[in-house]
């Protein structure tokens, strides 16, 4: 049974909501992961602020390293408020706007060398996901009770 013409373009304007909250959930995040990455090069007083900090994952990990510290902040506060923003943006489905930009993120690491990609799973990436799920989750559920229960006919 083929679909309908309206239910074809329905569905095209679906996925097309869907790539653009996608592409705001990515903007969002490496916007916060930049501002934050900034300030903390500032804190740290480092000399110089690395455009690749979401992707540079080559200092040896180490507490006493100031550019491993800047690495890690920023990267568990960009987790942490990137939940809280995509609940004031989207409403509903954090979890899977979190779970994809992540996805993408650990992708996009991964593409540039595999044992930067493996460091940067040790350095946080699982708490972090919790911590950006949790967050807009639970901001979500108590700011937006209405969008709680999912419309599955109509989720835009």
């Amino acid at each position: 049974m083929l679909p309908s013409h309206g239910e074809q373009g329905s569905r095209a304007a679906a996925i097309k909501t869907i790539v653009l909250h996608i592409l705001l959930c990515l903007l969002t995040f490496y916007t916060i992961y930049y501002m934050i990455g900034s300030v903390c090069c500032g804190v740290f007083r480092l000399n110089s602020f690395d455009a690749h900090l979401p992707f540079e994952f080559k200092t040896e990990p180490s507490y006493s390293n100031p550019n491993y510290l800047v690495n890690v902040i920023s990267m568990e506060i960009t987790f942490f408020s990137s939940g809280l923003f995509f609940a004031v943006m989207l409403k509903r489905w954090v979890w899977d706007y979190a779970l994809t930009v992540t996805s993408i993120h650990l992708l996009l690491t991964w593409a540039g060398e595999w044992t930067d990609a493996l460091k940067l799973a040790k350095a946080g990436t699982p708490s972090g996901l919790f911590l950006m799920i949790g967050n807009g989750e639970l901001l979500t559920y108590f700011a937006y009770p209405s969008s709680n229960s999912p419309d599955w006919d109509n989720f835009s």
